[in-house]
């Protein structure tokens, strides 16, 4: 059974130091015999098994929600701030996240019956917090009890959801723009983001993470490969890593120059060190890199179906620093060799044969990303409605349906905001700054407070004042990347929409193009 907070006592970073017996063997799922959940309830043979998600799984699962949309706007996000000052933003906000990610699993191990940010809210803050962090799409009140007998409100999707349809959002854009390429517009944009919903729906209505983790690393593999493949002739020393020596063969066979760079007469990569962007650019560009480590949210979820919780940090550490080396490679070689002429996403910056063939290797990977994204705020919205009941792990009718209620009225938002914002670098920042910094960084600075506060002031010691010092910067910090990060990131969209040729809203126009 998941441990109880009463049976531990936790270090300055809020890890746990000690665990009762009961908690340090967490028990495993037995067929018929079954186990219970603090979040699922009784888990048995009859249903799904939504506790079977290895440590390695995890790793995937985690990869997948950070590496993905992300990292193709990174060598754009380079081009506005500089290298040097590009470089220091995405270490800044990797370390922050990281620690954000950690307390994450330390307050999910606390607190097993926390299974998203609107569930840490209350605890922190009471109904108020869970509303505050719940800001829904649509109100309505549950009368689903949960396990502890408090009321679940929310058939509506908080604004946990809302981050998570915006990226999916992100994520069907994406799709589009990847047909479009392969295609060389064989069909209406438009038609292509439906087709993008349709599979992201059917995928997405997988009822269990573990049953979903391949498609993580198949999507991951073909995000990788296909950046990898982006730097023009003279980067093929820079980059030469054995899985993607093909596709930089072909790169290096076909071009020696970025596709949007003059096509005659002697050229050079216009790279800067530092450059001066203005106040909208620049947070609009540190947006985008939160966006890239914007997974946070979901880890409540991935932790929740964990098979033993004490592997998270595990997972954690691989999977940060996996993806910090990708983006570090991937954005400053890509940069440094195309200059101001790099596209975003940053696939679009190989010439037209390498570009085609670069985004049907991450056509997988993109849509690999918008899967687990309709996924988890439809598994979010599932378990807060049936929450209590002994619909939530039993095979009926009111179970399937409300599970693909959820994930159609998910995949139709997220289908709406890729149709009405079909600016991919405009939309990346704006979910980066408005959503990914309000569940990346605010609410676990308050969740370090929350479980180390009172304990602390008993007796303060150095690294307690440390701690909250550093606590009060993330919230404080996190909330002007909010507020700034979103006026850059629609004035970058005004911008984009005022542009000669830019894209429009369910336009049927090619979106490649400018990508």
């Amino acid at each position: 059974m998941p441990m109880s907070n009463k049976s531990e006592s936790s270090g300055l970073d809020g890890e746990p130091r000690h665990l009762s017996v009961a908690a340090a063997e967490p028990p495993e799922y037995d067929g018929d015999a079954g186990l219970h959940d603090a979040v699922f309830g009784d888990l048995t043979g009859k249903g799904p098994n939504y506790r079977n998600v290895g440590w390695v799984g995890t790793v995937a699962l985690m990869m997948k929600t950070q590496v993905g949309l992300g990292v193709l706007s990174i060598p754009a996000t380079f081009d506005t701030l500089g290298l040097i000052p590009g470089l220091v933003c995405l270490l800044a906000v990797a370390a922050v996240t990281t620690w954000s990610d950690h307390i994450v699993g330390v307050f999910k191990r606390r607190h097993p019956e926390v299974y998203g940010i609107d569930d840490a809210g209350g605890l922190m803050f009471g109904r108020i917090g869970r509303e505050a962090l719940g800001a829904a799409f649509c109100v309505c009140e549950s009368k689903a009890q949960s396990s502890r007998g408090s009321p679940v409100s929310g058939l509506g999707l908080t604004q946990r959801a809302q981050d998570w349809i915006f990226v999916a959002g992100s994520g069907m854009l994406g799709i589009s723009i990847s047909l479009n390429a392969v295609s060389s517009h064989g069909a209406c944009t438009a038609g292509f983001v439906a087709v993008a919903a349709v599979a992201g729906f059917m995928l997405a209505s997988i009822r269990t993470l573990a049953r979903i983790s391949w498609l993580a690393w198949a999507g991951l593999t073909g995000i990788l490969v296909s950046s990898s493949s982006l730097p023009p002739r003279d980067a093929a020393p820079a980059c030469c890593q054995a899985c993607v020596i093909l596709l930089v063969t072909v790169a290096v066979a076909v071009q020696d120059r970025p596709a949007a760079a003059p096509p005659q007469g002697p050229w050079a990569s216009d790279f800067k060190l530092v450059k001066r962007p203005s106040f909208a650019a620049a947070v609009s560009a540190v947006a985008s890199i939160v966006f890239a480590y914007a997974g946070t949210p979901a880890f409540f979820s991935i932790a929740a179906e964990m098979r033993d919780p004490r592997h998270y940090t595990r997972s954690l550490l691989i999977c940060q620093a996996a993806v910090t080396v990708t983006y570090v490679s991937i954005g400053t070689v890509v940069y440094y060799y195309c200059g101001s002429y790099v596209a975003s996403p940053a696939l679009g910056s190989a010439g037209p044969l390498v570009k085609r063939i670069a985004y049907g290797l991450a056509l997988p990977g993109l849509v690999a990303t918008t899967t687990i994204v309709v996924h988890l705020p439809a598994k979010y919205a599932f378990v807060r409605i049936l929450r209590g009941s002994k619909h939530l792990t039993a095979n009926d009718a009111i179970h399937w349906a409300t599970w693909l209620s959820c994930t159609l009225v998910t995949t139709v938002i997220a289908y709406l905001i890729a149709s009405g914002i079909p600016v991919f670098g405009g939309l990346v920042s704006l979910v980066g700054a408005l959503l990914g910094t309000l569940m990346s960084f605010q609410p676990m600075g308050c969740m370090w407070l929350y479980d180390n506060w009172h304990r602390g002031r008993k007796d303060p010691a150095s690294r307690w004042i440390f701690m909250v010092v550093f606590s009060i910067l993330v919230v404080v910090t996190g909330t002007f990347l909010m507020v700034a990060g979103t006026y850059g990131s629609i004035v970058g969209i005004i911008d984009s929409y005022n542009k000669s040729g830019a894209s429009r809203a369910w336009t049927c126009a090619d979106n490649s193009n400018s990508a």
